[in-house]
């Protein structure tokens, strides 16, 4: 029996897929071993949204071919399909899979013996035009379940139409019929994941047929052993207000948004090609915060975008700090091949485009402190997590506030009803009630 181990860069989305390609390796008969161990075949899952994914791949196959200096090094993911010559350069690369083949690398590579020269299996994105259902499992308390894939928008500095191709869903009848079989396994909580998810609906072959309205509906109906069902990234223009008030009345929906605004300044939201202005994302929070006072909303931001002036730079720092928002996620722009943005006037030098990003990071910490303290003396739920550091474990409130508390195993994997007594040294927050002596310190 060979022994095949994984290491996944980047999204959500890549953790789904990298666990369903593991669970068809083991369907044929392979063992999945942990990545640090010694395997005969490493699979590396691999992302293209930032601009050192080169360094990431490399490094990654130096640790891989340390454990195991004559295993089967076998790399997928966007940039796989981007750049698979330029992988193949990679010492100790044996194969490159772009996206139309990596759920089908048992079949196409078999034996996994060496060549002399790299395999490359990547077709033309244009070819890639199915859906491939895809979820975690048995990585972590919750799952992530794709129900999305690829893009039909056309943002000047993004690679990702290019490395997934056209937007593409399954239908909401599959969707439902994989959270079902999620729910056997005991896991509470499932996370929605897809590259666009808002524009879910689309089936390959068929068109558009059903709205990502119509599948948290569902869901919400016919899936009865999930607590909890979270959405992990939407477009504002997609997060319509009957998304907003249905999840503000829904019991298993948590209120938590992740929204992607990228810039604050309505000049580089054009320049992006966004499709929305900042005067929409204003209002999707403010009816959101009017719904759901302790929603969390989480926010994707670009700086030094060509063009981006100081000027509006601190548009956009002064529009998020002003927001009722709970934490950013903060990008220095990166140059991608192929991307209109790369072709545009007005470089920003890196150093400020660094400058900029500690700003904002920065900023969301103290967002994220403000956020946590407001809800000191809240009681509410907390799933518990299995991993443990320096004896303690941690868990998430449905409003995505992360808990800290004494490992007991008894916790993992289960909802228990807290009060939130203070946010610690380290920036997590603290509990009590229920298991007293499991919360204290």
């Amino acid at each position: 029996m060979k022994k095949v181990a994984f290491y996944t860069l980047g999204c959500k989305l890549n953790f789904s897929e990298t666990s369903s390609i593991s669970r068809i390796f083991q369907e044929r008969g392979f063992e999945k071993v942990n990545f640090e161990e010694q395997a005969d075949i490493y699979v590396i899952n691999t992302c293209s949204v930032t601009d050192n994914a080169d360094k990431k791949c490399r490094k990654v196959v130096k640790e891989a071919l340390k454990h195991s200096p004559n295993a089967f090094i076998t790399i997928v993911g966007c940039y796989a399909q981007l750049k698979p010559q330029e992988i193949a350069t990679i010492p100790g690369v044996d194969a490159v899979l772009g996206a139309a083949e990596k759920f089908r690398l048992v079949d196409i590579l078999e034996d996994f013996v060496k060549k002399e020269k790299t395999q490359i299996h990547a077709s033309a994105i244009s070819e890639v035009n199915t859906f491939h259902n895809a979820y975690s499992f048995g990585d972590r308390t919750r799952t992530f379940l794709k129900v999305q894939d690829g893009c039909d928008y056309s943002c000047t500095f993004c690679t990702i139409p290019l490395a997934r191709g056209k937007s593409r869903s399954h239908t909401v009848a599959s969707v439902v019929a994989s959270a079902n079989e999620i729910a056997q396994s005991g896991v509470k909580e499932i996370v929605l994941t897809g590259v666009n998810l808002g524009d879910f609906g689309i089936v390959p072959g068929v068109g558009r047929q059903e709205t990502f309205f119509d599948l948290i509906k569902q869901l919400d109906q016919e899936v009865s052993n999930i607590d909890r069902f979270r959405i992990s990234s939407i477009e504002p223009n997609l997060l319509t207000n009957e998304i907003i008030r249905f999840v503000a009345s829904s019991q298993k929906f948590v209120p938590h948004f992740h929204i992607p605004l990228q810039s604050g300044s309505d000049k580089i939201l054009k320049l992006m090609r966004r499709r929305y202005l900042r005067e929409l994302y204003a209002e999707r929070v403010t009816a959101i915060k009017a719904l759901m006072p302790h929603c969390c909303i989480g926010v994707d931001v670009i700086v030094g975008f060509p063009g981006e002036t100081e000027a509006d730079f601190l548009q956009t720092y002064t529009f998020l700090n002003e927001l009722d928002i709970s934490y950013l996620h903060v990008f220095p722009y990166s140059e991608r091949q192929n991307t209109k943005a790369i072709e545009m006037p007005g470089s920003v030098p890196l150093a400020e485009r660094n400058r900029r990003a500690n700003m904002l990071r920065i900023l969301s910490e103290k967002k994220k402190r403000n956020f946590y303290e407001q809800h000191v003396g809240y009681e509410t739920t907390v799933l518990f997590e299995a991993d443990i550091t320096n004896g303690l474990m941690e868990g998430f409130t449905d409003n995505y506030i992360r808990v800290q508390a004494k490992y007991d195993p008894i916790l993992v994997n289960e909802l228990k009803k807290v009060r939130l007594t203070k946010v610690n040294a380290v920036g997590l927050m603290e509990a009590e009630e229920v298991f007293a002596e499991v919360f204290q310190h």
